[in-house]
């Protein structure tokens, strides 16, 4: 007979409520208690991506949650990955592999069709693991795209799964998000919540104690713990908000990064914030430059569109007189490639045709049908960062030539990648902080240059900083749910 794990699924109110964050505890959570336990979310949709062992692409937020669970990240973690490219449209990648381009209106006609490539990664995941935790996207209240549904409650009825509902007190009106969605499911649906969530809670507990009363009765469906609002320093998947209300700090260094409207894989300056020294603010409009220490073009999804848009915010002429100006400048695969000199796309993979890039570096991006996805070591040989050990991974459309100047590092197995010429370097290399190495030495450089005094500090990997707080993140959420009940309603949900 061939084993089939327990599972339980995280649904929220809407987006942003916290399913991420329950998911990711409770697969930490799962490992602390000896089980095998892994991740899945059948379709995501998020600009940061991460790459697996063998090369194929999922979700961040997946990526982190088997991380939490003790894992390497495996693409049928996430089957199904929607890269918003514009406004309507998204490249659809299924089982790690892009599957072409679609507007809107053209995925939703066709999603049902991918339910078997769901089923199979579920199911392969089910006869490896103790546990599969199971996250929701959105709200199942969209009644508008029930009938379709893949992600939701229609993915719970597909694998027998017992649901959390998660509400955002933070947002304001909990007791409203939590009754209204539940009244708005169908009867079955319904039969298949164990219990609601209050998220993000601060203050007395106490003083929701006949809310939370009114709410079980009002529902029918028991509370089962109001989790505090826990700041922990573990990858986010979209939500670019609290860091764009970020003023400069009043940290000794000050990094900018330009907030492109389609930025993608933000999560790679996260290690930057480590250091006491730095401040990290992400800039929406030129007028908020001032004068960083370091400015950062981050990565996008689509990189002619978000060219464009420099020019037309006045972005692009704002980042040339801070070259100018001496100011050292960064740029991570989309805004490495917006560096050189040219962005040719003749077979019309994001917009046919050649736009000038900023023309700070000695480069030029051609853009082919090929996705490159790896995993990469290298070796930084750009002065001043020469000799620190960098462990990152690549996602991108397009191959950029060098032109002249020298390159930004050399991977393992010899190739030299990226660019650089004086105070200004491109690299497609994600994660490059994550090593700890080029922070410190990134810190020192400036610090220098600026004429000020800071301490040398050791900064720890990326990874050993992130596990203590998956211990941190399980710790608190499983002093607030009642797990008990949890395992429960997963024994009967097998029967």
């Amino acid at each position: 007979m061939i084993k089939t794990a327990k599972c339980i699924m995280v649904q929220g109110t809407m987006s942003g409520a916290g399913k991420s964050l329950l998911a990711t505890a409770l697969c930490r959570i799962f490992l602390q208690d000896g089980l095998r336990v892994a991740p899945f979310k059948s379709q995501n949709m998020a600009l940061n991506s991460f790459v697996t062992p063998d090369g194929l692409e999922l979700g961040r937020a997946q990526a982190v949650q088997a991380e939490a669970a003790g894992l390497e990240c495996d693409v049928r973690m996430n089957p199904i990955l929607l890269k918003p490219s514009s406004d309507r449209g998204s490249q659809l990648i299924v089982n790690g592999r892009v599957r072409g381009h679609y507007e809107a209106a053209d995925y939703f006609k066709m999603k049902r069709g991918l339910i078997p490539d769901i089923l199979q990664a579920y199911n392969g995941l089910a006869e490896e693991n103790d546990v599969i935790v199971i996250e929701g996207a959105g709200s199942p209240a969209e009644i508008n795209l029930r009938a379709d549904d893949i992600v939701n409650m229609g993915l719970a009825e597909l694998v027998n799964a017992p649901v959390i509902l998660a509400g955002d007190i933070d947002r304001g009106g909990v007791f409203a998000q939590l009754y209204g969605t539940v009244a708005l499911l169908r009867p079955e649906e319904r039969k298949r919540v164990i219990g609601t969530v209050i998220n993000k809670f601060r203050g007395d507990v106490e003083l929701l104690r006949p809310g939370l009363k009114q709410l079980e009765e009002l529902t029918e469906v028991p509370v089962l713990g109001v989790v505090p609002y826990i700041r922990v320093d573990i990858d986010d998947e979209d939500s670019l908000a609290p860091r764009l209300k970020r003023e400069q700090s009043s940290r000794a260094l000050d990094i900018a990064v330009v907030r492109l409207p389609h930025i993608a894989n933000f999560t790679d300056f996260d290690p930057l914030e480590q250091h006491p020294a730095i401040g990290l603010r992400y800039v929406d409009r030129p007028e908020k430059l001032g004068r960083p220490d370091l400015l950062i073009l981050p990565g996008t999804k689509n990189t002619m569109g978000d060219m464009a848009w420099l020019h037309e915010t006045g972005f692009a002429a704002a980042i040339k007189a801070l070259h100018a100006a001496k100011v050292p400048i960064l740029g991570v695969c989309g805004g490495y490639q917006m560096l050189g000199y040219s962005l040719n796309d003749p077979e019309g993979i994001e917009q046919k045709g050649r736009v000038a890039g900023l023309e700070l570096l000695p480069c030029e991006t051609l853009f082919t049908q090929e996705k490159i996805r790896t995993r990469k070591e290298a070796l930084c040989i750009a002065a001043p960062f020469t000799g620190a050990r960098l462990q990152g991974y690549e996602i991108h459309m397009g191959q950029t030539r060098r032109l002249d100047g020298a390159a930004f590092c050399r991977l393992d197995d010899g190739t030299e990648e990226g660019t650089a010429q004086g105070d200004v370097f491109g690299t497609y290399l994600h994660g490059l902080f994550d090593s700890g190495e080029l922070v410190e030495r990134l810190a020192s450089w400036l610090a220098e240059r600026k004429g000020v005094h800071i301490e040398r500090v050791k900064i720890e990997t990326r990874a050993a900083h992130k596990n203590r707080e998956y211990d941190r993140l399980a710790d608190a959420v499983r002093q607030s749910l009642d797990m008990e009940k949890i395992y429960r309603a997963m024994e009967e949900f097998q029967r």
